[in-house]
């Protein structure tokens, strides 16, 4: 689809990633909605790309219908969504102080998986509503996976089974979506600058991009942009998870 005139949703678009995909989007014609949990910043963040900011808890059904329902009335139903909400704790099933936390396990499920899924259903529901392209296309979403649901080091159980969920739904995702014109995408990036990534002590994020062979260093929110950008012009990018990680490949462990 050409991207220029249409409306966009980007959630966690206050920060990282999100905030990477919504200027791409902005500056390719996108009228961006910022859906985020921290709504100061996703003004801010707004403010910058020219769009709108909503505050919204991706696992809560009224909240996302809510942000859902303001965007709409400021650009019409979204035809690109882009789920970029999500945490990344990470703590070992064992440790000497006990076992992985419960809660923390289903939290990070809820907010990397289920709310992906609770926003892409309810934004296809409207998407599925709008009239098609000259080419069958009513809409594109994009999900954010990540490596970690394939190469996992040590202490990532809670988050690789949340970005595996979302690369597993990815397929019956766009083959469900299909019939209404709907595409499906998810990406899974390495480790990128970001705010989340940033949190680490300077000589973990320094050890990580050594495991990038090329160009051997984190990515930039604007990378994830773009091919986010590349995904929604190319009809025939669906089903389909696209690694974005410069050959990243980690090991067991970082800790040496």
């Amino acid at each position: 689809m050409k991207i220029n005139g249409l409306a966009a949703i980007v959630t966690g678009g206050a920060s990282g990633l999100g905030a990477g995909t919504a200027e791409v989007l902005a500056a390719a014609g996108a009228r961006v909605a910022v859906l985020d949990v921290n709504e100061g910043l996703a003004a801010e963040t707004a403010a910058k790309v020219g769009g709108i900011a909503a505050s919204c808890d991706v696992t809560d059904e009224a909240d996302v219908i809510a942000a859902l329902d303001k965007a709409a009335r400021a650009h019409g139903p979204a035809q690109i969504v882009v789920n970029c909400a999500g945490i990344g704790p990470h703590n070992k099933t064992l440790r000497r102080t006990g076992p992985h936390p419960l809660d923390l396990f289903e939290k990070v499920i809820a907010i990397n998986l289920t709310g992906t899924f609770n926003v892409s259903r309810l934004a296809a529901a409207a998407m599925a509503e709008m009239e098609p392209t000259a080419g069958g296309e009513r809409g594109v979403i994009v999900h954010t996976a990540s490596i970690s649901a394939f190469d996992s080091p040590a202490g990532g159980a809670a988050y690789a089974a949340s970005k595996a969920g979302v690369v597993g739904m990815t397929l019956p995702m766009a083959r469900d979506l299909a019939p209404h014109g709907i595409r499906v995408v998810s990406i899974a990036p390495g480790p990128f600058s970001t705010p989340l990534f940033h949190t680490m002590p300077d000589d973990m994020t320094e050890r990580l991009t050594t495991y990038s062979p090329f160009p051997g260093r984190a990515g930039r929110p604007a990378e994830f942009g773009s091919l986010v950008q590349q995904i929604v012009e190319n009809p025939m990018l669906n089903g389909e998870t696209i690694r974005l990680d410069a050959a990243n490949r980690p090991p067991a462990s970082y800790v040496q």
